[in-house]
């Protein structure tokens, strides 16, 4: 079920999808890391004509990105879980749905920002920003209007 939040809800969250968003960018890393060096070992086997493969540091490398791809599928599923929509996770972009005037539109946070100061609809994405103002302070609710 969705979930819909009020802007000071949506702030509240700010300090722990700080801690998440790092985190599952260190594990995106770190799994970047370990398919990097498993392709470069790939290509010196195949430059080579079959040499030598240090099979524990494969079986290593192997354990290290799924490793780092199961902590990333963790966090991203405690995000899911807060009702909070992850839109890019090296930008560190995340979205709370709401409704303005009626309509569902979305707070759009981003990784180092101290508050949440824009929105957008949800066609329009990051570029679409808005500056949130008085009007939309006291014309968003987290129901929408019946």
């Amino acid at each position: 079920m969705q979930r819909y939040f009020t802007l000071a809800e949506a702030e509240a969250l700010i300090p722990q999808l700080t801690n998440s968003l790092r985190q599952a960018q260190d594990a995106q890393n770190d799994a970047k890391g370990a398919e990097e060096q498993i392709l470069q070992q790939k290509y010196k086997v195949a430059m080579s004509g079959g040499s030598v493969v240090n099979i524990n540091r494969s079986f290593a490398l192997r354990d290290q990105r799924q490793h780092a791809l199961e902590r990333l599928k963790s966090i991203a599923e405690n995000l899911i879980l807060l009702g909070c929509q992850l839109k890019d996770l090296e930008k560190g972009l995340i979205d709370f749905p709401t409704f303005y005037e009626g309509n569902e539109v979305l707070l759009c946070w981003r990784l180092g920002e101290e508050s949440i100061d824009y929105w957008h609809s949800t066609e329009e994405g990051f570029a679409g920003r808005k500056e949130i103002d008085d009007h939309f302070r006291a014309h968003h609710r987290k129901e929408p209007l019946i």
